[in-house]
């Protein structure tokens, strides 16, 4: 999951009549006028006069720090806009000056063709972010390890039937952790894959980003873990950057569930539906593709299904998907949100309440979805906006981002957890478990 605080909802601030110059404010008035008209032909402009009194309602906040805007410009850039950006903000970032690019606004009568396309608003202060203590996200990780451990152990007691030795090894708890290596291993394969390609591609454009956060969660989760994250610690600069950093999480993560899971599958066993009990795991497309790749047939077929918890793999590979899945959901600060805002900008905000709508009816289905209901409903309409939102995606990124979003159907998941009414009270061999609740 990649966390960045994204700039207020209305970052367009409205170009007002110039105001009179105060003394000694004219040179620094004239200097930002000379460096924006290097990159555009200014039809319009409003430099504040006094910068240091703009009270705090008139500040754009990036990263939750206070931008004081001193200026706006309208008018048609004289380069292509991520040339411009990149120049204007090489001279302005000496002077703690940062640059914002919007598509101009026209106001109400006017044409954008007398006013410009373009608007460049600039405002002082700059993203500093200082260096972080690595070891917070050592110990999270360690405790990730252990929880994960943990409920690899569960799976591996499920499939033994000596009581005497299952309670041997419950005793002895610490020490037997190893039996939980298949699960941790590979889930901790695909969450670190996931956290590390956002954090690659932030250092590829040079963003200052932290290094991954693991959210341990023993006893009470089927995983062992809330997965991860990273956050950003400084606006990113338009919205290839946007995608690029998005994009790259959910796709290296699945580079690693994909074969686990075929894997888990290929070492997995079919048993009777008639002897199941406890909690079903729900499909996806992909999963259920993967399922008749392997076993040559649709699974559950009113007889046989699959035991997904028989396999640690196979767990962790249905699993991978799972949190890879909720991560695409396009909105808002999920990875998925980041992927449609790259891909059409504004317009991206309109489909909030179709989302919402559609996860309230999920809800009405499964219980599972009333806590992302909750989080999109305060956190949903929250969007990371680059600082550049006039350079347009390139054919290549506009296809990755679509592909994208075709993976987060393929691999979403409606029903993720279903429970059925018939016990799980007949012993199974090899399901007969003392210490966690059989998934089948």
């Amino acid at each position: 999951m990649l966390n960045e605080t994204a700039s207020s909802r209305e970052d367009r601030p409205q170009l007002q009549a110039v105001p009179a110059v105060l003394p000694g404010t004219e040179k620094v008035q004239d200097d930002l006028r000379l460096l924006v008209a290097g990159v555009m032909e200014i039809k319009r402009e409003a430099v504040l006069e006094n910068p240091d009194e703009v009270t705090e309602d008139r500040a754009l906040l990036f990263m939750g720090m206070p931008g004081r805007l001193i200026g706006s410009f309208q008018g048609n850039l004289l380069l292509d806009s991520e040339t411009a950006y990149a120049r204007l903000d090489a001279l302005l970032k000496p002077r703690n000056l940062l640059p914002i690019f919007r598509p101009a606004k026209a106001e109400p009568g006017e044409l954008l063709t007398s006013t410009g396309h373009h608007t460049i608003h600039v405002i002082r202060g700059r993203a500093h972010p200082k260096r972080r203590a690595w070891w917070p996200n050592l110990v999270l990780f360690l405790l990730t390890a252990v929880s994960v451990l943990l409920v690899g152990t569960e799976l591996a007691l499920n499939q033994m039937v000596d009581r005497v030795q299952i309670q041997a090894i419950l005793e002895n708890l610490p020490l037997e952790l190893w039996r939980g290596l298949p699960y941790a291993i590979s889930i901790l394969l695909i969450l670190g894959a996931h956290e590390l390609g956002h954090y690659f591609a932030a250092r590829r454009h040079k963003l200052a980003v932290t290094l991954p956060y693991f959210i341990p969660l023993p006893f009470i989760s089927p995983f062992g873990t809330m997965g991860a994250f990273i956050q950003l610690r400084e606006p990113m600069r338009n919205r290839k950057v946007l995608l690029d950093v998005g994009m790259a999480g959910p796709l290296a993560g699945l580079i690693f569930a994909v074969p686990i899971l075929f894997i888990g599958l290929a070492h997995t066993n079919i048993i009777p539906i008639s002897h199941l009990g406890g909690i079903y795991e729900g499909d996806s497309i992909l999963y259920a593709t993967a399922k008749i790749l392997t076993f040559g047939r649709f699974l559950p077929d009113g007889w046989m299904d699959v035991c997904i918890d028989c396999n640690q793999m196979a767990w962790a590979g249905w699993t991978g998907l799972l949190i890879t899945a909720l991560n695409l959901i396009p909105v808002g600060q999920l990875d998925g949100g980041h992927i449609l805002y790259s891909l059409i900008g504004e317009r991206a905000r309109k489909l909030y309440y179709p989302a919402i709508g559609i996860m309230i009816g999920l809800a009405l289905i499964t219980q599972v979805w009333l806590l992302w209901v909750f989080l999109m409903l305060l956190f949903g309409r929250i969007y990371a906006t680059p600082l550049d939102m006039i350079t347009p995606l390139d054919n290549r990124r506009r296809w990755l981002a679509v592909i994208s979003l075709v993976i987060f159907v393929l691999i979403f998941i409606p029903t993720p957890f279903s429970q059925t009414l018939q016990p799980a009270a007949t012993p199974i061999p090899g399901r007969d478990s003392v210490f966690l609740m059989p998934f089948k």
